[in-house]
């Protein structure tokens, strides 16, 4: 549950520091990238607290955080960089979940 409220905490922490100006887009947009969760849902069992979802979820694969890496510095386009950071916040808390729960950074 902790883990959780991470994904919905942390936004609002980087919002306050570094978006003041659009704090709502930021937040809305990083938000919106936990939409990227779905592919727990091709999963069996959909939900399991053991396990690591980077590495095991498709949308979670490292060379799909390489590419959120990548929009983090997409030029000119705030809201894609928004989104990036959304993904690779997403990505952190998660590699960070399976440290504290396995042991292990990746899958």
């Amino acid at each position: 549950m902790f883990h959780l409220a991470l994904h919905f905490v942390t936004p609002v922490i980087l919002t306050g520091l570094f978006f003041r100006k659009s704090w709502m887009l930021a937040y809305f947009l990083m938000i919106a990238t936990m939409l990227v969760d779905i592919d727990h849902l091709i999963a069996d069992p959909i939900y399991d607290p053991n396990r690591c979802s980077i590495g095991f979820h498709p949308l979670h694969e490292l060379w799909f955080i390489y590419c959120y890496v990548a929009l983090c510095f997409v030029p000119k386009m705030p809201k894609i960089r928004l989104v990036g950071i959304g993904l690779c916040v997403h990505m952190a808390l998660d590699a960070i979940d399976c440290q504290v729960t396995s042991g292990v950074w990746v899958n």
